[in-house]
């Protein structure tokens, strides 16, 4: 029985055409996942689905049943519901009342919290999706966020779910733990839609794969017929190859952090002890939350250290910030392209240049430059691959794989000695990734140090020289590629087993 039918839908922003006459049904029971490059036309697609666009030509059904264009409640009334990459929970409200708020009225006398209670508690149970309906959110861990956000669409009685990028912030056992819950969902009648950049996800737990390319259906396969290759090569239009990662040149120690401890923030750090070599890429492994955005922000300047010593290059650093961690040859890929890493209104130029445009290379007698400005720009954009109108064109306009190439291309140029890398290729299509890892294993083989600081173990074990774990503001001792299993990086990930060093 087919629950949704997409036919030939066609959405124009402009010249652009990001859907061209796609179809795609879904079946009673069935996990199809969607797969696309950045900019592939996945987004656009599912905002049409939930009628926050209106698609310029074709139409949708669910049910059998037209879904009204440009009407959202339609489609959750519909039976429709979407877990987003990104949460869409309140922290300062409990489990229960982000669950029911937006489908009761919280403060109305008819509604009964028991009720609502013992409904949750029953999907909860059903689905081994556990959590307590009267904690605080803010209070839960990623994976239990991500419960509740699937519990929220089964709340009001989902009977069809999109995932979008459903494991970005799990970690194995957690991504192991969905899988078994998406499995008693799709046993229970459920159809879903899966959109991920992870292949292997996708052929462990999808039945058939669509692929988006440039706005079209590139192929479709049944999932037991077909590879991870296979698929990569439908997304990217051609066979795709991984950069070779061979064996580092260890250099000297750029950077080194002895017992450093800050304060504020979920998660400071506590006593971390760091190394990091030229030639080499360190990876820090973790559940996000753990302490990972202190460390970013006391490389990047914008955390202190309450304790401990800081040095580069073998002097210790007394008076740190982030013009100073740009003196020094500290350059940053932020973890969030969209709030720190890019200010979305200012054109592609001025964010190429706004960490450096008081520099000689932008400023002449403390005016701007704006032809240096311009040229560079220029430059980014052809270097890196960069798919937009050009260097005036507004930063937000762009594909979220477009947007990192440029902020990769404005930490790397000048070459820097020391490289934080955090989450650089998160929501990334396979090709973006490729890209991206091989500029940071090009830095690498010229002398840089790396920290890359990822929530996917694949990405930690395929680029790391060496690997930390973080947990609780602690890191583990090192090891090296390789020297541990995936299950006991898990483990450390998950705040079991080896103490912090």
């Amino acid at each position: 029985m087919t629950v949704l039918h997409l036919s030939s839908i066609t959405k124009r922003f402009g010249p652009l055409v990001a859907n061209d006459a796609i179809s795609l049904d879904l079946a009673r029971g069935e996990v199809v996942a969607l797969l696309g490059e950045n900019g592939a036309g996945k987004t656009t697609l599912m905002n049409i689905l939930f009628g926050h666009y209106v698609a310029d030509e074709g139409t949708v059904e669910a049910f059998g049943k037209p879904l009204p264009p440009g009407d959202p409640r339609a489609a959750l009334d519909a039976g429709v519901g979407m877990v987003h990459q990104h949460f869409t929970l309140a922290d300062n409200m409990t489990v229960l009342e982000n669950i029911a708020l937006g489908t009761e009225p919280l403060f109305s006398p008819r509604f009964s919290r028991q009720a609502a209670r013992e409904k949750i508690r029953k999907l909860s149970a059903d689905f081994g999706l556990e959590v307590d309906p009267d904690r605080m959110v803010s209070a839960l861990t990623v994976g239990e966020r991500q419960r509740v956000e699937i519990l929220k669409a089964l709340y009001r009685d989902a009977r069809i779910l999109i995932l979008d990028e459903p494991t970005a912030v799990l970690t194995p056992l957690e991504t192991d733990a969905l899988f078994a819950t998406l499995r008693k969902l799709v046993a229970e009648g459920l159809s879903i839609i899966f959109i991920s950049h992870k292949l292997h996800e996708v052929m462990a737990i999808s039945d058939r794969v669509v692929v988006l390319r440039a706005g079209k259906v590139a192929g479709e396969r049944r999932t037991a017929d077909t590879d991870r290759k296979e698929l990569a090569a439908l997304m990217v239009g051609q066979d795709l190859v991984q950069p070779p990662v061979p064996a580092p040149v260890r250099g000297a120690v750029l950077l080194s952090l002895r017992a450093v401890s800050t304060e504020g923030g979920r998660n400071p750090l506590r006593a971390v002890d760091l190394d990091l070599y030229g030639g080499e890429i360190t990876g820090v492994a973790g559940v996000s939350g753990n302490g990972q955005a202190a460390l970013a922000g006391l490389l990047s300047g914008t955390v202190r250290a309450i304790s401990g010593d800081y040095s580069i290059a073998g002097d210790v650093v007394a008076d740190w910030s982030p013009s100073r961690a740009l003196a020094s040859g500290v350059a940053r890929i932020p973890e969030d392209r969209h709030a720190v890493g890019a200010i979305a209104d200012m054109s592609v130029m001025e964010n190429v240049i706004s960490e450096r445009y008081r520099t000689a290379r932008f400023s002449k007698r403390g005016l701007m430059d704006w032809k240096a400005a311009r040229a560079f720009a220029e430059e980014l954009i052809r270097d890196y691959d960069v798919k937009c109108p050009g260097p005036d064109a507004r930063i937000r306009l762009l594909s979220g794989g477009n947007m990192q190439k440029l902020i990769l291309g404005r930490a790397l140029d000048p070459e820097p000695a020391i490289i934080l890398a955090n989450q650089p290729t998160r929501g990334l299509d396979v090709g973006a990734i490729a890209y991206v890892h091989g500029r940071l294993l090009e830095a690498r083989a010229r002398g840089a140090a790396v920290l890359l600081i990822s929530e996917d173990l694949d990405e930690i074990l395929t680029l790391s020289d060496r690997i930390v774990v973080m947990s609780g503001g602690r890191l583990s001792s090192a090891s090296a590629r390789g020297e541990r299993t995936v299950r006991e990086l898990g483990e450390l990930m998950a705040g079991h087993g080896e103490a912090a060093t």
